[in-house]
């Protein structure tokens, strides 16, 4: 076999277990209903409603013990009856909005929602700051040079100040 063969099966192989998974959801056996319509229901509410342990998963992918009690009461209010929305303005009221994984736009959170712009200004700002003072740092840091070092200089590259002015 040829070298560009073998590197590409061997790539191939690596990328195989990555193309070939799934999304490993958290859910436990134990927690799901029987009734599949039910079921569906509460994984597309668990799939709005953030992790508050992990912050940046869905109530639905994490395996946090926090987590799976949200899951299994989002299960309880469904058997109860509730809708989709009461159950999620049932959990709202009890741990905010920053339990929503998209949260309303609201003056209470319009810090979640400017953060990022917010945090990109001031990392552009930094960044500009810093290379104007390493710019100036730079230009700042020649030191003219002696007379004597002058002259050494231009006898070393064959010039001189007729040269120069000419």
């Amino acid at each position: 076999m040829t070298k560009r063969l073998l590197i590409l099966i061997a790539g191939l192989g690596l990328l195989l277990p990555v193309l070939t998974t799934t999304p490993a959801w958290a859910v436990n056996p134990d927690e799901m209903l029987t009734n599949p319509v039910l079921e569906q229901r509460a994984r597309d509410i668990s799939q709005e409603l953030r992790c508050l342990v992990c912050q940046n998963q869905s109530i639905d992918d994490s395996d946090a013990e926090l987590a799976r009690d949200l899951r299994i009461l989002v299960r309880e209010r469904l058997i109860a009856g509730d809708e989709n929305e009461e159950v999620i303005d049932y959990i709202v009221a009890r741990y905010g909005d920053y339990v929503l994984l998209n949260p309303p736009l609201k003056p209470e959170t319009y810090i979640l929602w400017a953060s990022p712009a917010v945090l990109t200004i001031l990392a552009l700002l930094a960044v500009f700051a810093f290379y104007r003072r390493k710019h100036r740092e730079a230009s700042g840091t020649t030191a003219s040079l002696s007379r004597d070092e002058q002259d050494r200089l231009d006898e070393i590259l064959g010039t001189s100040k007729e040269d120069g002015k000419s």
